[in-house]
């Protein structure tokens, strides 16, 4: 008896190409959005600008630009690609909206340094100081040789007791009545003024020296009970993220404690320790209030820490600015360009981090 064949698979249609439908916008969507919101508002308050007579807000703009941005991108996205993909989208714009709001006030403070200390940025101002300067010329090398010679010598003073009182809040002293004592004098100190422990400092050098004492060791000695907690803080933090497991395995091979803390765990976080370390200097290195009290300030140059007054950057551009002689545009120009000095210092002592950070950090490869 034959059987009829069976009949063949009807395929159905390939459904038609529908952009609004196809579950994904195109990737120039979004800049295109917000290109199309900063010129609306951009227009509308260049109208309403010119018809007031007044002046053209940025602020207002841009505000106004980012939430207009925020609603298209949302409803678009939610009728085309759905609730989930919009709800991302929504959220990437808010982040990225936070992230231009911080970048603002940096931009602004590093476009104000360099275009007004620009002008006196020159060979006389690395060349030479300010003793019997009256008016325009002048340097700030005596400035510049303080400010490394002070906070050199607190980093001397505090990176070794920093990092050695992590060592034992980390490795030896879990748990116990002591290293809780220290946490808290950490977190105690790491909220003080910086005024403070000018006194302090300054106290202390009165008591042996006599009051009215003035020398850039008492700085330094300032700024490094400001650095202490910071190191502390962070080099903690670093060898906290140390596995366990590599200490164990140290411990299974017979290697003491105090080896294994120096082969291995400090290696192992020696990148993240001397980020610590730059941010601690980063913290210290523009302070005025301490270095006001403790090194004073002068017109010459003086490289003896424990002889005399000592001129730094931060003291200096305050000495610059607060008391204006004749012509008052040159101390002006002299301290804009001190304070490009300070940040081109912090910028190449951050860049030294991150090189000895690299050099020094465990290699992974075979």
């Amino acid at each position: 008896m034959a059987t009829a064949p069976a009949p063949a698979p009807v395929r159905p249609a390939a459904p038609a190409h529908i952009p609004l439908t196809s579950g994904h916008l195109p990737r120039w969507a979004p800049w295109a959005l917000l290109v199309g919101s900063l010129a609306v508002f951009g227009a509308i308050y260049g109208v309403l600008g010119a018809a007031a007579g007044g002046e053209f807000s940025i602020a207002g703009w841009l505000i106004l630009s980012v939430i207009a941005y925020l609603v298209l991108i949302y409803t678009i996205s939610r009728i085309v690609e759905g609730a989930r993909r919009a709800f991302d989208r929504f959220v990437t714009g808010i982040v990225s909206s936070a992230f231009a709001i911080a970048m603002v006030p940096l931009v602004s403070v590093g476009w104000t340094v360099v275009s007004n200390g620009i002008a006196r940025f020159d060979a006389t101002f690395f060349s030479s100081s300010m003793r019997g300067i009256v008016g325009e010329g002048g340097g700030a090398v005596h400035a510049i040789w303080g400010t490394l010679l002070i906070t050199l010598t607190a980093a001397i003073i505090s990176v070794p007791i920093g990092l050695m009182t992590a060592i034992y809040l980390i490795e030896y002293g879990q748990e116990k009545r002591l290293a809780r004592a220290i946490t808290f004098l950490v977190d105690v100190m790491t909220g003080i003024p910086s005024i403070v422990a000018g006194l302090f400092a300054y106290a202390l050098f009165a008591l042996i020296f006599g009051p009215g004492v003035r020398m850039g060791f008492a700085g330094a000695v300032a700024l490094s009970v400001l650095m202490i907690p910071v190191v502390v803080r962070s080099s903690e933090e670093m060898l906290r993220l140390v596995p366990n497991e590599l200490r164990e395995a140290s411990y299974a091979l017979g290697v003491p404690k105090w080896l294994t803390i120096v082969k291995v765990v400090l290696p192992t976080s020696i990148a993240g320790i001397t980020t610590g370390v730059m941010l601690a200097i980063a913290r210290v290195i523009g302070e005025t209030a301490p270095l006001l009290i403790t090194a004073g300030f002068t017109d010459a140059m003086n490289q003896n820490l424990f002889d005399g007054r000592m001129q730094t950057l931060p003291v200096y551009i305050y000495s610059q600015y607060a008391y204006k002689g004749i012509p008052p545009e040159a101390y002006v120009d002299r301290a804009w360009a001190a304070a490009l000095t300070l940040i081109l210092i912090v910028m190449a002592l951050n860049l030294i981090a991150r090189i000895v950070a690299k050099v020094f950090a465990p290699k992974t490869g075979r």
